[in-house]
């Protein structure tokens, strides 16, 4: 099992290419079931989801390369096994969204309950309902999501759809399903991530008609039949805020080529606040940050909400910034119930936390010291190496599967930004 070996101490300088969203490249990489004709995507990051994802469609009878430069082409023309099996998505919750482009096009789908990073509950019950409201009967059997249409019906049929909570997935989903339903689809409060939108565009291009993307309340009106299409991947804005996170916390400065500003509002004030620079510019975003962290930078207390607010999936990687900060913050978590998973981790590092049910109190300290810690889920192990890039002496991160399902060879992106770490592999990581 590999391990991340990290020596702390060292400023991050330079430039570094932010990959496509990895929340972006695997809804569209579903949303090529939707036709027969050929589908072009680049940009599209190399990580161990995008890759089960691959061998999810290629088992369903879809023809997926890929090449070295992020391009992957696809063709669902010969789809013959409308099923996601359980043994290929044990480890990726985003296998739920082969459910509605399948439904869709072939009326009926077999999908397994999902898996994934273990932070928490996600039902996938938003989905099912949002499916029936546009006539799908659907059944969960022994783990499986079991969708058809119901007997004389060719088409999904378009609905109002209203959910109880703003999911992702959810509106991606519903997204798919309705660009093929007959008559329209309305979306209320629906997800507004840019990922959202860059999928929305994305079925744009194929032929679909979308209104709203970006806001709470989406319309679409179904069409009988969408084309192939070539379409780039955003730029992954938790992945440009990782590492704007790591510069703030280490000191230095770096250019983030192809990250959005405009993606990252919550995050970037909360960076100023705290007392680093960022700029957007043409193309990409410019941060600096003055070290050590402790001297220059204030602890900021936040909240995750929905898209805009602060994004859940960057929580921790900021809590390793307020860590060695000056001064005391409150980070609470309000989207999931166990996202606090990486804090004792961080207490073997020297880290001063609290935590009460969602809110979590950060002391900073002026030092953090290195130890062996183990990552958790994704973005635990994206902040267990913020904190050992900045703590004194080795660090090592086990279990760093988490962190290759969500970052680009981050290790090596960090290594040209002047870090010191190393992927321990095989007989060096025992």
């Amino acid at each position: 099992m590999d391990k991340l070996l990290i020596r702390g101490g060292r400023e991050l300088r330079g430039e570094v290419l932010i990959s496509g969203a990895k929340n972006a490249a695997l809804p569209e990489l579903c949303a090529a079931l939707l036709t027969d004709q050929p589908v072009t995507l680049h940009n599209v990051p190399r990580l161990q989801d995008v890759s089960t994802m691959l061998k999810l469609v290629r088992n369903m009878g879809v023809s997926a390369e890929r090449d070295d430069n992020g391009t992957v082409q696809l063709n669902a023309a010969e789809l013959t096994r409308p099923e996601a099996p359980y043994e290929l998505v044990k480890t990726m919750r985003a296998s739920v969204l082969a459910l509605g482009p399948l439904l869709a096009r072939f009326g009926h789908a077999k999908v397994s309950l999902p898996g994934g990073c273990a932070i928490g509950s996600r039902p996938v019950d938003q989905h099912i309902k949002g499916l029936q409201a546009m006539g799908a009967e659907i059944v969960v059997d022994h783990g499986y999501m079991v969708a058809r249409l119901p007997a004389g019906r060719t088409r999904l049929k378009g609905a109002r759809i209203l959910t109880d909570m703003v999911t992702v997935t959810g509106t991606e989903n519903f997204l798919m399903a309705a660009a093929l339903a007959e008559g329209e689809t309305l979306l209320e409060n629906a997800a507004q991530e840019p990922e959202i939108v860059d999928l929305a565009e994305m079925l744009i291009r194929m032929g679909a008609k979308i209104e709203g993307h970006g806001t709470s309340h989406i319309r679409i009106q179904g069409v009988e039949k969408l084309h192939g299409c070539e379409h780039a991947v955003v730029a992954d804005r938790i992945e440009a805020g990782t590492f704007m996170c790591a510069v703030a916390a280490t000191g230095g400065e770096a250019f983030l080529r192809n990250a959005r500003g405009d993606h990252l509002d919550a995050v970037i004030d909360k960076l100023r606040d705290a007392g680093c620079k960022v700029a957007s510019e043409k193309d990409g975003v410019r941060i600096a940050s003055k070290g050590p962290a402790y001297e220059h930078l204030k602890a900021q207390s936040f909240s995750t909400t929905e898209y805009p607010g602060f994004p859940t999936d960057m929580q921790a990687q900021f809590m390793a910034l307020n860590v060695i900060a000056r001064g005391a913050s409150m980070v609470t978590e309000t989207i999931f119930e166990n996202r606090f998973m990486h804090v004792n981790e961080m207490v073997r590092l020297g880290a001063h936390i609290h935590v009460e049910g969602k809110v979590a109190m950060v002391e900073g300290v002026q030092q953090l010291s290195g130890a062996t810690v183990m990552a958790t889920d994704l973005r635990a192990s994206a902040s267990l190496v913020i904190a050992g890039l900045v703590a004194e002496g080795e660090t090592l991160v086990d279990r760093i599967y988490h962190l290759d399902r969500g970052y680009d060879r981050m290790e090596a992106k960090l290594r040209g930004l002047g870090a010191d770490i190393e992927r321990l592999t095989g007989a060096a990581a025992a």
